[in-house]
C-alpha cells in the first residue's frame, strides 16, 4: 500500500524503488567497542499474502565531522608534574617533567611534536616515555564502564642521576584510529597524550594532556600559521631576545649620496659580461634597486617618427 492507502499491484518481474533518507546532523560516529557499539543500517520488508515476510538489512558507516580548525582545538596544551622518589621512608630526590604540544586537535596520520623537559634529581637513572591512550566510556542505567588502550608509544633515552633531558619536538605519529566521540550520551571515545617517567623503586610520574582526534585536517593556510607559531613558542628560552623597538632603516642619502656612487651602480660593460656567472652580477641587481625612480612626464620621450606610415588595421 502507498501513503494514501491505495494498493499497488505488482506484476511478475523485477521492480526497483529508489529512495533517499536525510540523516540528522547529530549522529555519532560508527564505533565497535568492548561493552557497546554504534551501528547504522537500512532495513526493507516485503509483505506477501499467505507467506512469510521477507527482510533484508544493509549496514552503512557514519562519520561525524570534527573540524580541528577551531580556536579550542588549535590552542596549545601544556602541563607540569613533579614527584618525590621514596624508598623505605628515605627521600631519594625529586623528578619533574614539563611538556607541551602545539595544539589539541589532530587527525590520523599526523605527527605530534612533543616539547618536554625531564629533570632527574634522584640518585638512580629514570626512563621517559610518551604514549597516546584511547579511553572508551560506556554509560547505561546509571552504570559507567571504561576501557583504556595504548594506541602508540615512544621510549626516550635513559636519564642518569642528577641529569636533565630536553625533547625539542620529539615526533609521535598518530596511527589510523577512529575519531573522538564526545557528544553521545551512552558512548564516549576520548584520547590523551601521556608523558610518564619510570622511577625505580616507586610509582611512575605521569603527565596527561588532552587530545581530540578529528576528521577535517588542518587547513594549509590561515590556521596553520597560528599552529606553527605556537609550536615554536616553546623554544623561546634559548632564543636571543628580540628588541622591542626595531632599528630604523637608513636614509636614502646615506645609501646614494654622490654622483660617484650613482656611477658605481651603472651596469657592467660588455667586456665584463663574460664572467657573469662567476662575477657579482646578482650583487649589482640588489644594489640597482636603490636607484631613484625616473621622473614622470606627460611628454613622450620617444615620439613616433613622422616618416612611419600608420598601419591599416584591416590589412
Amino acid at each position: 500500500p502507498t501513503d494514501n492507502g491505495e494498493v499497488t499491484v505488482l506484476q511478475a518481474g523485477r521492480h526497483e524503488f529508489p529512495f533517499t533518507f536525510q540523516l540528522p546532523e547529530t549522529l555519532a560516529t560508527s564505533f565497535e567497542g568492548k561493552h557497546g557499539s554504534v551501528r547504522y543500517w537500512v532495513k526493507a520488508k516485503l509483505h506477501r499474502p499467505w507467506a512469510t515476510v521477507k527482510k533484508v538489512k544493509k549496514e552503512f558507516t557514519v562519520i561525524e565531522p570534527i573540524d580541528i580548525n577551531t580556536p579550542a582545538l588549535l590552542a596549545p596544551q601544556a602541563g607540569a608534574r613533579e614527584k618525590l622518589a621514596r624508598a623505605w621512608y628515605c627521600n631519594r630526590g625529586q623528578v619533574s617533567v614539563t611538556a607541551k604540544i602545539d595544539r589539541k586537535g589532530y587527525t590520523p596520520g599526523e605527527v605530534i611534536p612533543i616539547f618536554a623537559e625531564i629533570d632527574n634529581g634522584t640518585s638512580r637513572a629514570v626512563v621517559p616515555k610518551a604514549a597516546i591512550v584511547q579511553t572508551q566510556t560506556f554509560i547505561a542505567r546509571g552504570t559507567k564502564k571504561q576501557k583504556k588502550a595504548v594506541v602508540t608509544t615512544i621510549v626516550g633515552d635513559s636519564i642518569a642521576a642528577g641529569k636533565r633531558e630536553v625533547w625539542h619536538g620529539r615526533a609521535l605519529k598518530i596511527p589510523p584510529v577512529g575519531p573522538s566521540i564526545l557528544q553521545c550520551r551512552i558512548i564516549q571515545v576520548e584520547y590523551s597524550l601521556k608523558v610518564c617517567v619510570d622511577i625505580p623503586g616507586t610509582s611512575k610520574l605521569l603527565l596527561e594532556l588532552p587530545l581530540v582526534i578529528g576528521t577535517i585536517p588542518l587547513h594549509p593556510f590561515g590556521s596553520r600559521t597560528s599552529s606553527v607559531s605556537s609550536q615554536y613558542s616553546v623554544n623561546l628560552d634559548w632564543l636571543s631576545p628580540i628588541p622591542e623597538q626595531p632599528e630604523a632603516p637608513p636614509e636614502y642619502s646615506a645609501v646614494v649620496s654622490s654622483p660617484e656612487a650613482e656611477q658605481s651602480l651603472a651596469p657592467p660593460c660588455r667586456s665584463e659580461l663574460g664572467g657573469i656567472l662567476e662575477g657579482p652580477f646578482f650583487a649589482y641587481i640588489q644594489e640597482f634597486r636603490f636607484r631613484p625612480p625616473p621622473l614622470y612626464s606627460e611628454i613622450d620621450p620617444n615620439p613616433p617618427s613622422a616618416d612611419i606610415r600608420p598601419r591599416c588595421m584591416t590589412c
